[in-house]
């Protein structure tokens, strides 16, 4: 069971609205770290462990900063994160570039800053050569295809997926960089996302494994690096449960030394690019209720939108709320939690049990640590909300403002009408 407590109380986050007004994102950094350190801690078995966090989950650079500070890189898949990397301090090898449909600009960043160049299809070699060059270090993303059923609605099935290199593809691609004079080679998948079986990451973690000896045995190539991707799971519900990392830890160890070490091919480091893991349950959207409703159903209007939270709307994810100091009072009306919008799927929770909400409490969606603000947009005008990090110390600092009228008019020109 996941217990949603919140990290401050009623009149500590009274203090804070008081301050900076509602809506806004809060991220508890001392939790952070500390699930950054206990991830570290299972894999610190493994030569050189490296997790690269997301960037697209929460591409803020204080709190990539702070992670930096753990020890974790950064995966990146666009020019603006690569560039958030630099300005942290983030480069070379501790930059995981992985995208698709890939620019030139994205590509010649990349190779500037060191990174690791894992490319997405067989064509971008080619591509990637012409404009960028041939880098010192060279992974390919690969998709299972059949051989990995499941997936779920995020990523889907691998077959139907738009990532990666088929088995055929990526053992001509590696030959081609061998051909080439690469002499360092990466691999990586990615085909599970917020999944919340362990199992699923020990049964990649063989896949991967499996894979890099048939393809040493091939080609005559050893692998330095494999990344098994993100894809851990949080616990939205209440009654979920969070992933036990040493299950994975252990699993994982188990096939390296049956798989790897057994077959001659360690050390290999081995990589991670979580990013909702390491946030998502750590972040938190404030907001204020401001107008009641009732007609076919109760409504209750609240000062934040879709525009803040997008997943709630668009994959009809769940998100806890709580009704700030009625945690404990019955649990006996039925809301919807809607925004402004002009959508009708605007609603943070359908048809949900809460405590009778009034105007001017304070509601807080819990799990948007990743995933939330960075998928925030301007549909119907609205501004995307601040972020604040809340201090190891108890202090809160802003760490990005809120949006304004004038910034969502900077890019036109008025004066041309």
């Amino acid at each position: 069971m996941a217990e949603k407590k919140l990290p401050f109380t009623k009149e500590q986050l009274q203090k804070i609205v008081d301050q900076y007004g509602t809506p806004f994102h809060i991220y508890d950094e001392k939790a952070i770290k500390e699930n950054a350190r206990k991830l570290a801690a299972v894999f610190a078995w493994a030569p050189g462990f490296k997790e690269y966090f997301a960037v697209k989950a929460t591409p803020n650079p204080y709190i990539m900063k702070l992670l930096k500070e753990e020890d974790i890189g950064a995966d990146c898949s666009s020019l603006p994160e690569l560039i958030l990397s630099e300005k942290v301090g983030i480069k070379g090898e501790d930059i995981m570039f992985t995208s698709n449909n890939t620019a030139a600009d994205e590509f010649v960043k990349a190779m500037e800053l060191g990174a690791i160049i894992n490319l997405d299809d067989i064509t971008h070699i080619d591509y990637l050569e012409k404009h960028a060059g041939v880098p010192e270090v060279i992974s390919f993303r690969y998709n299972p295809g059949p051989l990995r059923k499941g997936g779920n609605a995020i990523i889907g099935n691998p077959e139907e997926a738009k990532y990666g290199l088929t088995r055929e593809q990526i053992s001509e691609a590696y030959k081609i960089m061998r051909d080439k004079g690469v002499e360092r080679f990466g691999i990586h998948t990615m085909v599970i996302s917020n999944e919340l079986d362990p199992d699923y990451f020990i049964e990649t973690a063989k896949m991967m494994f499996d894979l890099m000896v048939e393809l040493h045995k091939e080609l005559g190539i050893r692998f330095e690096l494999v990344n098994f991707g993100g894809g851990i799971g949080i616990p939205y519900r209440p009654e979920d449960t969070a992933v036990d990392y040493e299950i994975i830890g252990q699993g994982v160890k188990k096939l390296y030394e049956e798989k790897i070490a057994a077959n001659g091919l360690a050390p290999l480091k081995l990589a991670l690019e979580c990013g909702r893991v390491i946030t998502g349950p750590y972040g938190y959207l404030v907001t204020t209720a401001m107008h009641t409703k009732n007609i076919y159903k109760n409504y209750m209007g609240v000062d934040a939108s879709m525009a803040d939270l997008m997943r709630p709307g668009m994959y009809g994810a769940y998100h806890h709320l709580t009704v700030v100091g009625k945690e404990n009072e019955p649990h006996d009306q039925v809301y919807d939690v809607t925004g402004s919008l002009c959508e009708n799927c605007d609603k943070f929770v359908v048809d949900r049990n809460l405590p009778k909400i009034n105007i001017g409490d304070i509601l807080v969606i819990h799990d948007t640590g990743a995933h939330g603000h960075a998928m925030g947009f301007n549909y119907n005008g609205k501004l995307r909300s601040a972020e604040l990090l809340l201090k190891e110390d108890g202090s809160v600092e802003m760490i990005r403002r809120a949006e304004t009228i004038e910034d969502y008019f900077a890019t036109l020109d008025f004066s041309r009408l």
